[in-house]
């Protein structure tokens, strides 16, 4: 069974204000048991799972981890938000370090307005063969996934109007986005040595690319959605995007072809998906027309179903997805907050309470969390 892993970026925010706090050198300093790592900006942490076979087990490490992350920032005097953007205005503070000044120098506002939390997850592959295999084939549903996890209305102070602005914030990174069609390992690596040979970008670790073979574990990286403001909905965008991979894999071995849509066509599925979330219309993966974004993700069900059965995990996405979309996901959930309070500190403070999960102990399952197994 293919391991899976989940990466999140998280916002330090005061526990007061709401405003974002430039401490997570000192948050790292209080990480005893080195769980934690920084990032380009000083006011955002990240956290990783190992890699797991069982998505209750995951379920309990995100829990658990955000618990941790929380406990670090509280003894600096501060808390976590799972948010993909600060809803309240924010001057971010570059970390001191020779690589991130380096990207400072170099990106300008690009890296210096940055301040965006994502969540990504790892699958495990066999190869790079395989590697490249399944990302000419999940291409084409990456949006989806940003469109669920959609949860950075706010930036800077203001509505943005899209229900992921983080998305195009990133975007302005210039290796960021959809990747074509590779067919084969050595169209992929050598596009990644022609960027890094362009002398723009650092290095590799700044292939930005919305999925991409893991530099340093034998996965591919699905980086496209924004950091969920609950556990349960990481726990969704872990198990999709595994059964993507699997999916992937077999479609390969059986020796069908990926989808040929163009680029630029995913580039605006991507841009819609970012503007409307799960409310409206995204682009189809299959025909590439305007569909309703419940059809979509029906369509998207109907395509995993076979996989997600046999990785004995179908009843509990069926679950956890239905939960999200009654619900509604974090942008939903941010803008009925700023409806009934008027106030963006709410927002912020708001998702502090969902999404840290800090009053709930290590695996607990809250109501619309997945079940034990």
């Amino acid at each position: 069974m293919r391991t899976v892993g989940v990466e999140e970026e998280l916002l330090l925010v005061d526990g007061v204000t709401g405003e974002v706090r430039s401490c997570a050198d000192a948050v790292l300093r209080a990480d005893t048991d080195d769980q934690l790592t920084g990032e380009l900006q000083q006011e955002q942490i990240e956290t990783g799972t190992r890699p797991s076979t069982d998505l209750a087990e995951l379920h309990s490490e995100i829990v658990g981890l955000r618990r941790y992350a929380a406990d670090s920032a509280a003894k600096t005097g501060a808390r976590v938000a799972a948010l993909g953007t600060s809803p309240l205005p924010v001057s971010p503070l570059a970390t001191e370090r020779p690589r991130y000044q380096k990207m400072i120098e170099r990106f300008g506002l690009t890296a210096s307005e940055q301040l965006t939390c994502g969540c990504h997850v790892h699958v495990g592959v066999e190869n790079d063969e395989e590697g490249i295999a399944v990302l000419d084939r999940i291409r084409v549903w990456l949006p989806a996934l940003l469109a669920l996890s959609a949860n950075s209305p706010y930036w800077q102070g203001e509505d943005s109007g899209y229900a992921s602005f983080r998305s195009q914030s990133w975007s302005r990174w210039p290796s960021a986005g959809p990747t074509p069609i590779f067919r084969k390992p050595e169209n992929y690596h050598a596009l990644v040595e022609a960027l890094i040979g362009s002398g723009t970008l650092l290095d590799d670790g700044m292939i930005y690319f919305d999925a991409r073979l893991a530099a340093n574990y034998p996965t591919v990286e699905l980086r496209s959605a924004d950091v969920c403001r609950r556990p349960q909905d990481a726990t969704l965008m872990a198990a999709l995007s595994r059964g993507l991979v699997e999916t992937a894999g077999r479609e390969w071995k059986a020796g069908r072809s990926p989808i040929d849509v163009p680029t630029a066509l995913l580039r605006v599925a991507t841009w819609r998906a970012g503007r409307t979330g799960i409310e409206g219309e995204l682009v189809h993966p299959r025909t590439g027309r305007p569909a309703a974004a419940t059809a979509v993700f029906g369509d998207l069900m109907t395509y995993l179903e076979p996989a997600l059965a046999d990785l004995g995990d179908l009843g509990m996405v069926k679950d956890l997805l239905a939960a999200l979309l009654a619900r509604g996901n974090g942008a939903v959930a941010q803008r009925a907050t700023f409806a009934r309070t008027n106030s963006l500190r709410a927002v912020v403070l708001d998702a502090v309470a969902d999404g840290s999960c800090s009053k709930d102990p290590p695996g607990s399952v809250r109501p619309d969390a997945p079940p034990s197994t």
